[in-house]
């Protein structure tokens, strides 16, 4: 009955979705028509625009062709129910559509404009500024307004309610399918689709920046608690809260969640030619201009990560300040309780009107399966492990920590469960068990049959080693690991580490 009614669900959402494409470029109407189909959301519910196929506009194009025939068609098809304020100033008092899919063609952001008419600026280095995404100001489309400067407080923000059960009817939660290219996105819409059938499974890495000057601790304070939420979900988690990225080479095997920062480009694991997502990927890395353009497959954070398979990522156009970017815990938090990408998104995001893109089909619930209920038997064998590991969290995550990670310990053992052997240890790891987490790693490491995944233990288990004052073992380690790494990218790593061991411990070179 519960896989009954969430197939019905599916209808609603459809049929408060428009889909927005540039008449101009052939290959965003053909892109419109495909999403549409993989939907069902109604033709009638495609909106072609005649606009510029630039990433960067004017306000003035904007308001001419975009804004402008919008808010008409939102009205002639009664999509929005419109009346008068006492102001004289059109009013929408009620909305069948939630949802706006704006398709790779439309512009993606608005440069500074100088007096605009009606436009109040006020001093300081928010209120004074009114570029924008096209994205976030169209979200505010309904509230008719010449105000662009500064900021728009966001309704939703830390709502715990699906869209449709929200009163405000102004607010559109506004997503892009774009990036480098019309295949990328094509195959975007594809694995989303085809993810929710059985869920997004795989393994999480989250990067911490370990920084708290100039009011930053809050962006470590996010991922921090993204690692917690994991834990409490049985979704196998790599944290790494010291300043530098993952590191280029760094084993990152069978990514269905990243979230990371502060590099100013993609970097690290994703700049390797052979690195790719799980489909189905959510993959964020915080940065002030991470969407400056989504055409280029090299530049900043978001174009890269979907070319590198994801599915969905969120990102900057211009500088929005941290604490008015997506708050990322929330928007994590949201994701796993079933929310669509979109609820997940805008409930995650303090302001609008701003300077935020989130890039992926907008009814994509990479965790709906969850709400589900199957049969053990039902999951399929690649995602077992996956599966058995969140079960179990659900079950015993009200348990005291010790307990849990023993119970945990003993299931992963005896099922042979590697991801969740590895990640109970890492556990331990974080909270300062060394000796217990070393133990467990040198389990997890033997019980993995894939290279990266054991290089991966062995940088984990040599640095418990190290810490708890014993560099011979971990050193030990590291050797035994690079005779069998061969070409694999993180012999690298590897060998950075034993050097550093060497010199601390003031061995002699073998």
């Amino acid at each position: 009955m519960l896989l009954l009614l969430d197939a019905r669900a599916e209808q609603p959402l459809a049929a408060s979705t428009v889909v927005v494409y540039n008449k101009n470029v052939p290959e965003s109407v053909g892109l419109a028509k495909f999403y549409a189909e993989q939907r069902s959301i109604a033709r009638d519910h495609l909106v072609g625009l005649a606009c510029s196929a630039d990433e960067e506009i004017s306000r003035e194009e904007y308001d001419t062709n975009i804004a402008n025939p919008l808010r008409e068609i939102f009205k002639s098809r009664r999509w929005w129910k419109v009346q008068p304020s006492s102001d004289r100033k059109e009013s929408v008092t009620a909305t069948s559509i939630r949802f706006v899919a704006l398709i790779k063609g439309i512009p993606l952001k608005i440069r500074p404009a100088a007096n605009y008419p009606g436009d109040m600026s006020k001093p300081g280095p928010i209120a004074n500024r009114n570029e924008a995404s096209v994205d976030s100001e169209l979200t505010v489309l309904g509230l008719f307004s010449p105000q662009i400067s500064g900021e728009k407080s966001n309704p939703y923000f830390q709502s715990f309610r699906a869209i449709g059960d929200f009163e405000n009817p102004v607010l559109l939660l506004v997503c892009r399918l774009d990036a480098p290219t019309f295949a990328t996105v094509r195959r975007m819409i594809v694995d989303a689709i085809a993810t929710e059938k059985n869920g997004l499974w795989g393994r999480s890495y989250v990067d911490g920046a370990h920084n708290s000057s100039g009011g930053t601790a809050i962006g470590d304070q996010w991922l921090a608690d993204i690692v917690g939420q994991f834990h409490n979900a049985g979704v196998p988690v790599v944290y790494d809260d010291r300043p530098d990225v993952f590191p280029e080479g760094y084993p990152m095997t069978e990514c269905a969640l990243y979230y990371g920062w502060y590099a100013s480009g993609v970097t690290g694991p994703f700049a390797q030619t052979d690195f790719h997502f799980v489909p189905g990927a959510i993959a964020v890395h915080i940065h002030s201009f991470s969407a400056n353009t989504l055409r280029d497959p090299k530049a900043n954070w978001v174009g890269p990560l979907l070319e590198k398979g994801a599915a969905a990522s969120v990102g900057n156009v211009y500088e929005p300040y941290l604490q008015l970017t997506p708050h990322l815990d929330i928007f994590n938090d949201r994701l796993l309780h079933g929310f669509t990408f979109a609820e997940s998104a805008y409930m995650s995001l303090r302001v609008l009107s701003w300077m935020s893109i989130f890039a992926g089909d907008p009814l994509y619930r990479p965790y709906a399966s969850w709400l589900q209920i199957a049969s053990a038997g039902e999951a399929k064998e690649d995602v077992g492990d996956w599966k058995m590991y969140h079960d179990f969290a659900v079950k015993n995550i009200t348990r005291p920590k010790d307990e849990f990670r023993k119970r945990a310990l003993e299931a992963a053992i005896s099922a042979h469960n590697c991801p969740m052997l590895e990640d109970v240890a890492l556990m331990e790891k974080e909270e300062g068990d060394l000796a217990a987490a070393a133990g467990h790693l040198d389990e997890a490491r033997r019980c993995y049959r894939n290279r990266d995944d054991t290089l991966r233990v062995v940088l984990s288990e040599a640095d418990a080693w190290a810490k708890q004052k014993n560099p011979q073992r971990a050193l030990e380690l590291l050797r035994d690991a690079l005779g069998n790494a061969g070409d694999a990218p993180a012999a690298s790593l590897l060998r950075k580490m034993e050097e550093n061991l060497r010199a601390t411990s003031k061995e002699t070179p073998p």
